[in-house]
C-alpha cells in the first residue's frame, strides 16, 4: 500500500517533518513512467543527468552521507540501472565528494547538489546501480518512496534521541516502515551476494 500519509485522519504526527517530497503525503508513481531529468541547484548552467527509465527502491534515507535538501531530516533517494543515467550538460562540473566511501557521489562544484551516486566495486551487491534523487527533476511519476532507511542515523546528523519517537510515528503515517539498515529485499539482495560469492550451497 502506498502511504497517502494524510495529515488528515487524525494524523497524530504530520507537524514532524521528514522531506519536502514527503511531507504533504507521498505520491504514487506512474506504471508507465519512461525516465526524465535531473538538475543541479546553480541558477544557471546546471548540471543535468537524463535518467531513462523508471526508479527502484526509493526511499528516504537518514544516513549522514546522501545528500539533503536545506532543512530536511532525511534525504529522498532510488536507483536506477547505471547504463540508464548520463550527463547531459556541464559533467565537468561534478566532482567525487568522498573518494574512499562505497558510493562516488558526483557533486556539483558549485552548489553542492548531489546528482547520482555510482559504485565502482564491480565486487559490490549494488555495483551496476546508481543512486539519484528524483526530487530534482520537474517530470512527475517517479516510483513513490517505500520505506526509511537508517533512521537512528539522524542522531548523528544532531537530530535530538528525543525527537525519534515523533519520526518514527511520522514514518509509520507515511507507511515508511522505518528501519535502521536497509528494507529487507535489499538485505536479502546483500546476503545473497555474499553468500554467493562465499560458495554457500542454497537449500
Amino acid at each position: 500500500m502506498l502511504g497517502g500519509g494524510g495529515d488528515g485522519g487524525g494524523a497524530k504526527f504530520s507537524h514532524v517533518k521528514i522531506h519536502p517530497a514527503v511531507d504533504g503525503g507521498v505520491k504514487p508513481g506512474s506504471g508507465s513512467f519512461s525516465g526524465g531529468t535531473l538538475s543541479c541547484k546553480c541558477p544557471s548552467n546546471k548540471v543535468t543527468v537524463e535518467v531513462s527509465g523508471q526508479t527502484a527502491h526509493n526511499h528516504v534515507c537518514g544516513c549522514t552521507k546522501c545528500w539533503k535538501p536545506d532543512g530536511a531530516v532525511f534525504s529522498q533517494v532510488a536507483v536506477v540501472g547505471r547504463d540508464n543515467l548520463k550527463v547531459t550538460a556541464n559533467e565537468d562540473k561534478l566532482e567525487v565528494v568522498d573518494a574512499s566511501a562505497a558510493i562516488q557521489r558526483h557533486a556539483c562544484k558549485e552548489c553542492g547538489t548531489h546528482m547520482y551516486g555510482r559504485i565502482e566495486n564491480t565486487g559490490h551487491p549494488f555495483h551496476g546501480l546508481d543512486f539519484v534523487h528524483t526530487e530534482l527533476s520537474p517530470d512527475s511519476g517517479w516510483s513513490a518512496p517505500e520505506f526509511a532507511a537508517f533512521v537512528s542515523s539522524v542522531i548523528e546528523s544532531g537530530v535530538s534521541p528525543d525527537r525519534m519517537d515523533g519520526i518514527r510515528g511520522r514514518l509509520k503515517e507515511l507507511d515508511l516502515e522505518p528501519y535502521d539498515c536497509l528494507s529487507p529485499p535489499l538485505m536479502d539482495l546483500i546476503a545473497t551476494h555474499t553468500a554467493k560469492a562465499n560458495g554457500v550451497q542454497f537449500s
